[in-house]
């Protein structure tokens, strides 16, 4: 998906909202959970509810990973699912991949050819040579890990030398090896304090922000600190709505939820 493409729909749903699709099998609801497809079906039902509200899903890669040969099947069915309805959604891959060149192009491979994602999260430690294999794709994504908003955190990115923290040197380095065309970064909502700094150094760029809701991020502050001139923020919402009912009724409260998010989004958007 091009970057015009993405800041439209952002325009037509009046929305930022991603929705995060780490499907665990013991949350989901008791009725769906011994069915052979349940990952799949529990997807499909969450997609259903949102995806009027909903400009992008992302499904955390591990979530699938640890079940083996069944969770890939759930994901690659997820992502023909949503490919199938001809809707212009932003697709993205939780994998936080990263590794030398011949490593990571056989991820970007992975995630851009065989299961057809539009971005795909990745680890900069390696440097250079781990996120450039995932820029040769033409209209996909590399969504580089910026400012977490993990606790462990604090180990390394604040760290700072020549005068600045480490994940300013980051998010500073990797804009040379890309442009606002095919990088984001991540951003967590919990860093609010940081997110007017970030955005002062990446005035172009998205950003893909996790931890609004459930994790105490602000979306008021987010919109406030880290909006530009094209949105550039993609919010990400995950147990807030994909959890908010253990019932039949889970969808339908999912769909609800991913509404209420979207509605107060809208007046940042006008």
């Amino acid at each position: 998906m091009k970057r015009s493409e993405l800041v439209a729909q952002i325009r037509l749903k009046k929305s930022m909202l991603c929705v995060g699709l780490d499907t665990n099998i013991s949350l989901i609801p008791e009725f769906l959970r011994h069915k052979p497809d349940a990952i799949f079906q529990f997807n499909k039902a969450i997609v259903d509810a949102t995806i009027d509200y909903a400009v992008a899903y992302k499904p955390n890669i591990a979530f699938y990973e640890s079940m083996g040969i069944s969770g890939w099947q759930a994901l690659e069915q997820t992502v023909s699912y949503i490919r199938s309805l001809n809707r212009p959604i932003f697709l993205l891959a939780d994998a936080k991949r990263g590794d030398i060149g011949n490593t990571s192009k056989m991820y970007a491979k992975t995630f851009f050819e065989q299961m057809d994602f539009d971005a795909v999260t990745v680890a900069p430690y390696m440097g250079e040579d781990s996120v450039t294999p995932f820029l040769e794709y033409k209209d996909k994504w590399v969504i580089v890990l910026g400012l977490t908003s993990n606790k462990g955190a604090s180990d390394f990115q604040f760290l700072e030398f020549d005068g600045k923290p480490l994940y300013e040197h980051v998010i500073t380095k990797v804009q040379q090896w890309g442009s606002p065309e095919n990088l984001m970064f991540v951003v967590g909502a919990t860093q609010t304090k940081y997110i007017e700094h970030i955005r002062s150094i990446a005035k172009d760029y998205f950003f893909l922000v996790p931890g609004v809701g459930a994790q105490g991020g602000s979306l008021e502050d987010v919109c406030e600190y880290g909006m530009n001139t094209d949105f550039g923020l993609l919010i990400n919402s995950t147990r807030d709505i994909i959890y908010a009912s253990g019932g039949d009724d889970f969808a339908d409260i999912a769909g609800q939820k991913a509404k209420a998010m979207q509605t107060s989004m809208q007046k940042f958007l006008k």
